[in-house]
């Protein structure tokens, strides 16, 4: 096992010393305490990953050491021990932020299991907390049109409150970005957001998916698995895709709306959950209902507030301003120079219907990050690049190389329009690209890029032109 820090709370001199020989021989660095406030003030001082917290203590109880613990930035996760626990306690420190409770005497191969599982999910926990940072909000919607003023409005609105919200609208308009900006507005913001593509999961496991299973239940179930309504206990889940499950699945979705309660596959206890359900689908779910699809009473369980996220080319005079964000975005990450759009550019963004919606002027924005020799975009580029105008030379949609490749062939044809737009000018090129010169040759000879014969006259190494 990588090495773990753990502080033992616990008043029992005995207890901490025999844990201390435990954890020590399996290489776990171990602090201890011997009250509550002690181990507060010892996780206070930081390098604490987990804490294994004794429920009877002296002073302060572990369920009120606990309850602090919860409340700290940098917390550790807490496994509660007790050789008086039941089945009420338990639950009660479970509610209150506690990873797991172990009675005691404890087995150590559980014990050490556990204290593993628990620094995974304190990692977890982290990289959430950092990630929180980059959330989308409703501020992330970008436009200036009515119609989005009024999406943000109404974002603003239903995410203080915990009622259901069914989001509608065709794919690629941002229907998720929706439902993370709800999540983030919301007093669930700080547990997690999880999300369940329905369409994605196939018919005979999107109960295991949603529910979770026991162990032994079917064939392949060879441990239990936690379902993702449990992993969004106190958080938001979010069910992409609603109008692609299975009536099977549906019927059982229902209940748990209305009991808040569900249970595993092959299980018989009975779980409560905390859950927020947003729900997303380009399909008219009404027309679902009416031809057997999709539960009348789960539609109207799920559409307590419709939202409806309109198509780009409603609102095209946003197209402009979303472009420039997309295309600043992708040259920042590529580490190019920024690139501008021209006026005539933008007109023809503006006139195109934009089946894909905003995926779709995304992804054409990616494309001319990559390809366009800039420093201005020009109308043909974007007629060139567009999904409904004419391909470049190879077609990107049948691309059929790997990863890898693909960044190869597209930096090979960026360089060689860099090259051709400076006259094969590498000092000049260099430059522009904001490259060191040294690279830019390494880079032409990787690529066995070369000038046209009419030019050859003229040597690629133009380092005496300025």
């Amino acid at each position: 096992m990588d090495r773990i820090s753990v502080l033992v709370v616990d008043d029992d001199q005995a207890v901490r010393e025999g844990l201390r020989m435990v954890l020590e021989y399996e290489d776990v660095l171990v602090s201890e305490a011997e009250s509550g406030e002690e181990g507060l003030e010892r996780v206070r001082s930081g390098g604490i990953e987990v804490v294994l917290l004794d429920l009877r203590l002296p002073g302060m109880s572990g369920l009120e050491v606990l309850e602090q613990l919860t409340t700290l930035t940098e917390r550790p996760e807490v496994i509660m021990i007790s050789a008086q626990a039941d089945l009420s306690t338990a639950v009660q420190a479970t509610r209150k932020g506690a990873f797991d409770f172990l009675e005691k005497p404890l087995d150590q191969n559980r014990l050490l299991v556990t204290l593993r599982n628990a620094r995974a999910h304190a990692k977890l926990r982290k990289q959430a907390i950092i990630l929180r940072g980059t959330v989308p909000t409703v501020e992330s919607i970008l436009g200036d049109a009515d119609s989005i003023k009024r999406l943000k409005q109404i974002i603003g609105q239903v995410a203080k409150t915990d009622s259901k919200v069914l989001i509608t609208g065709e794919s690629g308009v941002g229907k998720e970005l929706v439902a993370r900006a709800i999540h983030a507005g919301s007093s669930r913001a700080a547990e997690h957001f999880v999300e369940v593509n329905c369409a994605a999961i196939p018919s005979e496991l999107i109960e295991s998916e949603l529910f979770g299973h026991e162990k032994g239940s079917f064939t392949g179930a060879s441990a239990k698995r936690i379902g993702q309504f449990e992993r969004a206990d106190r958080g938001t889940l979010f069910l992409d895709e609603v109008g692609d499950m299975s009536l099977a699945a549906q019927a059982k979705v229902l209940r748990v709306l209305e009991l808040a309660m569900l249970t595993r596959v092959g299980g018989t206890k009975a779980i409560e959950t905390d859950v927020r359900v947003i729900a997303a689908t380009n399909k008219p779910l009404v027309e679902e209902v009416e031809a057997g699809r999709f539960r009348e009473d789960l539609f109207y369980r799920l559409n307590v507030v419709p939202i409806r996220v309109a198509p780009l080319r409603e609102h095209t005079e946003d197209a402009a301003l979303l472009s420039r964000h997309f295309l600043d975005h992708f040259t920042d990450k590529m580490g190019r120079s920024r690139l501008t759009l021209g006026r005539g550019a933008i007109d023809m963004i503006r006139k195109h219907r934009w089946p894909g919606n905003v995926r779709e002027l995304k992804n054409v924005m990616e494309r001319i990050s990559l390809f366009c020799a800039g420093p201005e975009v020009l109308p043909d580029e974007i007629n060139v690049l567009l999904d409904s105008g004419v391909r470049p030379k190879q077609d990107l949609g049948s691309f059929s190389g790997s990863h890898q490749e693909f960044m190869e062939w597209a930096e090979h044809r960026f360089l060689q329009r860099k090259l051709e737009s400076n006259n094969w000018n590498v000092t000049r090129t260099a430059k522009d690209l904001e490259m060191q010169r040294s690279n830019l040759y390494k880079k032409i000879e990787r690529y066995r890029l070369q000038r046209p014969e009419k030019e050859a006259s003229s040597a690629v190494d133009s380092r005496d032109d300025e």
